[in-house]
């Protein structure tokens, strides 16, 4: 078994106490969701009832229990991750006799359960960019880059610090046990003195998971204080752990070490049977078994009881409500905090992002290969299907039909390139701005300057291969004008995409969201209706669409410089079948105004700003909300 060894940390980790009393979480009552009012008779839920505890330096206690015992919501409450939205708390939890709230994040560490990584990093790429970003600002570059070794060396990922994350199913990467330790380094690279994890082996095999523990033990070793909720661990692995919790129907059952909870369930009437894994054990004792609730909530209860009334449990409060603020010059001052909620400067956040942007705009599927093969495969199509369109009646009809659908394929393709990245970022994002590694602005202009040569590249590549193959009006100038106006409504559609993205959880839920947004913006972009004949109630609509602006542009550059259109297309036509006599003609059917180019323009470039500045305020409000 592969154990770790931090005899080589620079630092000692300063001495930890953290002791909590009389913790209660009640769960809100719901909104009726007519009024908004709650029900007066209907009473809070208690997830909580009078938790309390104590964990000295160089411990590891494990919080076990079965399902909806509580304990996330305990690990939570003391590291104060609470959501106030739906949850209500009191109690006293103190550091070193301190008392502590929003500040004990500054002190401590939060491995949690579910890992999230941007996939295309490498291990050491990803450390590198937590390192530059929240160790002490006061830090030289170089000693990061050693802590950085360090944390890879001590936690044995040497053999995949140059491999990429992955993503389970998506991108080839490093392994699930990898991935945990990858999380551990992740939070353990300014040396806190206190480490909460959330079931951190979960998902892992029985080696892998004996592995995890023998890292946070060793961790303790060091000084640290580690507390970690634990599900269904072997015997092998339980008994690494230094002191136990057992959580019961958001009761303390038992706080103590393994032995000492063997010799009170003993004293209570439950031995634990030989040969017996203690935890399985102990979950089973504490269980609620369908059929049998009121015998399992009677016997949680004596059990609760029992130990509330032991000498170990009651010289436990005293110690609590006797213990001294205890507390060493550099604690205090991490504990106060400096004031600033980021421990980088604006500049090396924004290179350290913008790198990261970069890579992974350059290594994502999705962002790069994929759309650009989209891209010229859907372009050659078009070029075959309107290849070489002729200058007559029907040609004016299939000209103004491909034009339309250039937009229309312009806008779902880049912003489909959107909506399949931008989601499975946010949550990482939300995340990492949680614990203050950079802010939403720098996150959003890195990530929008990182993707904009795609959406710049791929469009003039599509333009130049339809508007050639087609055979639209021969000129350089009509070309670079119609190349621009596709790049514009390819990176207005992007700001678009980032509204639905910033607004929605995942990718489907994104994918479901823009096409009932898109459609009317193509009902009324001037090609399926008249702009005159459009209800007054609906014109708003008009004035959103982009496609109304772009069709007029890109129509216009096609047709003002057509002087002659051929009537000769059907010798059984009757002769007024010439609509359109020249291109001037079919400018004005269409109700355009060559003299509105650079309005359209302006207006074109305002909707490409206005709809990525409206992104960039959904994502500042989820952020904040996330974070409070």
């Amino acid at each position: 078994m592969h154990t770790l060894s931090v005899q080589n940390e620079a630092e000692v980790t300063e001495a930890v106490t953290i002791s909590w009393e009389n913790v209660n979480v009640y769960v809100k009552p719901k909104t009726r969701v007519c009024c908004r009012r709650r029900d007066p008779i209907e009473p809070p839920t208690q997830v909580l009832k009078n938790v309390y505890g104590n964990i000295k330096s160089g411990t590891l206690l494990a919080i076990i229990g079965a399902s909806g015992s509580g304990k996330t919501t305990l690990l939570n409450t003391l590291t104060s991750r609470i959501d106030h939205k739906s949850l209500t708390t009191s109690g006293d939890i103190r550091i070193n006799g301190r008392n502590v709230g929003n500040e004990i994040r500054n002190i401590s560490a939060y491995v949690r359960q579910d890992d999230m990584f941007i996939a295309t990093m490498t291990v050491k790429e990803h450390l590198t960019f937590r390192a530059l970003l929240r160790m002490d600002k006061n830090m030289s570059k170089e000693k990061r880059m050693h802590r950085v070794n360090d944390v890879i060396k001590e936690l044995g990922l040497q053999k995949c610090m140059d491999n990429m994350i992955g993503d389970p199913g998506r991108i080839k990467g490093i392994s699930g046990g990898e991935m945990r330790r990858l999380s551990f380094a992740s939070e353990i690279l300014n040396n806190p003195p206190l480490l909460f994890c959330d079931e951190p082996t979960s998902g892992l095999d029985s080696f892998m998971a004996e592995n995890i523990v023998q890292n946070l033990r060793a961790m303790t070793e060091k000084g640290k204080t580690v507390l970690c909720t634990i599900h269904q661990p072997s015997s092998e692995v339980f008994v690494l752990f230094h002191k136990i919790l057992i959580m019961a129907e958001g009761r303390v059952a038992f706080l103590g070490s393994l032995q000492d909870a063997l010799d009170f369930y003993r004293s209570a009437g439950h031995p634990c049977p030989l040969n017996y894994n203690p935890c399985d054990f102990f979950i089973m004792s504490m269980a609620v078994v369908p059929g049998k609730e009121t015998e399992c909530k009677q016997r949680i209860e004596t059990i609760c009881d029992k130990f509330n009334g032991t000498s170990y449990a009651r010289s436990m409060l005293d110690e609590n409500r006797s213990m001294e603020i205890n507390e060493t010059k550099n604690l205090i001052t991490e504990l106060n905090g400096n004031g600033e909620r980021y421990e980088s400067p604006w500049y090396q956040q924004f290179a350290a992002v913008f790198a990261r942007s970069w890579k992974t705009a350059i290594r994502e599927p999705m962002v790069v290969r994929v759309r650009l093969v989209q891209a010229v495969i859907l372009a050659l199509m078009l070029g075959l299907i309107y290849l070489q369109l002729d200058l007559d009646q029907e040609g004016v009809m299939n000209i103004n039909g491909v034009l339309f659908l250039i937009l229309i394929n312009m806008t779902i393709t880049n912003m489909l390139g959107v909506l399949n990245s931008f989601p499975l970022e946010t949550p990482i994002f939300l995340r990492e701005y949680g614990i203050g590694l950079y802010r939403v602005d720098i996150y959003f202009i890195c990530k929008s300057l990182a993707e904009l040569p795609s959406f710049i590249i791929i469009p003039v590549i599509f333009s130049a291969v339809t508007y050639w193959m087609v055979g639209l009006y021969n000129s350089a100038e009509a070309f670079l004008i119609f190349t621009a106006v596709i790049v514009i409504v390819a990176n207005t559609s992007v700001s678009f995409g980032y509204i639905v993205s910033a607004a929605t959880n995942s990718v489907s839920t994104a994918l479901a969201i823009a096409p009932p947004l898109i459609v009317p913006l193509i009902m009324f972009g001037g090609f399926f209706l008249n702009s005159d004949s459009i209800p007054v109630y609906f014109i708003w609509l008009e004035y959103l669409s982009w496609f109304k602006y772009a069709n007029e542009l890109v129509t216009v550059n096609q047709w003002d410089n057509i002087d002659m259109l051929s009537c000769d297309g059907n010798s059984t036509s009757p002769v007024d079948s010439c609509h359109y006599h020249n291109g001037q003609q079919v400018i004005l059917y269409l109700n355009y105004d060559k003299d509105d180019f650079w309005l359209n323009i302006g207006v074109l470039l305002a909707m490409m700003v206005v709809y990525r500045l409206v992104a960039f305020i959904v994502l500042l409000v989820r952020a904040r909300i996330s974070k409070s």
